[in-house]
């Protein structure tokens, strides 16, 4: 076997810069990747929590102004159908995929 030049220890050994060039590899993959999901995110339209409570309060009120007599309501799929075209209405400014 062949002696090796310098003797090999913790202090000696280190990456080099084949694990540098890994490492920025890597950074700049992230950096594009989080770049890339913050732009995907703004695009979700996801009511917000604010609206969820006005439009329970507004269906609270809807019941008791219909009075004890009124039936359920639509369908639990026409309500989604409603509260879209409500929020529809309530934006005329806003495109519809923005």
């Amino acid at each position: 076997m062949l002696p090796l030049a310098i003797p090999l220890n913790d202090d000696t050994v280190s990456p080099g810069f084949l694990g540098f060039g890994v490492f920025v590899a890597l950074l700049v993959a992230t950096i594009f990747l989080v770049r890339s999901m913050n732009r995907h995110m703004k695009k979700i339209q996801a009511p917000r929590e604010a609206d969820l409570k006005q439009q329970e309060w507004e269906r609270a009120q809807a019941a008791r102004s219909a009075g004890p007599g009124a039936d359920a309501g639509p369908e639990p799929g026409a309500k989604a159908d409603a509260a879209a075209e409500a929020e529809t209405k309530a934006a005329p400014d806003r495109p519809a995929g923005a």
